[in-house]
């Protein structure tokens, strides 16, 4: 009966120690939330420093260069546009014209049919 007694009582030391460990899990092992955001910064601009330092600053002949070809590209599309904007434009005032001219000559056979329609009435 000596094992069995030494066994509950092993038994009882194990269950403790799991509640203490389980005890000990529950907390957080990084610290609260403001411990943790200021490791979080601090690494942050640890990290950003690391990378500026990784920056290549081109001289400014080659800045002038690239800015001088995307103007002469802006240019060169504003032109396009522009111009496709007139062809377009002028297009429409044709379409404008042409459909003006056919109900001009619609609104001249409509008269016409009605003068030739009311001497035909009043003749009889």
């Amino acid at each position: 009966m000596a094992k069995k007694e030494v066994s509950a009582a092993a038994e009882k030391v194990a269950k403790a120690e799991k509640a203490t460990k389980k005890a000990e899990k529950q907390k957080n092992p990084n610290g609260n939330f403001f411990q943790r955001a200021c490791k979080a910064i601090k690494k942050f601009c640890k990290d950003l420093k690391g990378e500026v330092k990784k920056v290549v600053w081109t001289d400014a002949k080659t800045v002038l260069k690239s800015s001088g070809v995307v103007f002469l590209v802006v240019a060169i599309c504003g032109v396009v546009i522009f111009g496709v904007d007139e062809l377009l434009a002028f297009l429409l005032s044709l379409l404008k014209r042409a459909a003006e001219s056919i109900s001009e000559a619609g609104a001249e056979e409509t008269t016409t049919a009605m003068m030739a329609l009311s001497r035909i009435f009043t003749l009889n």
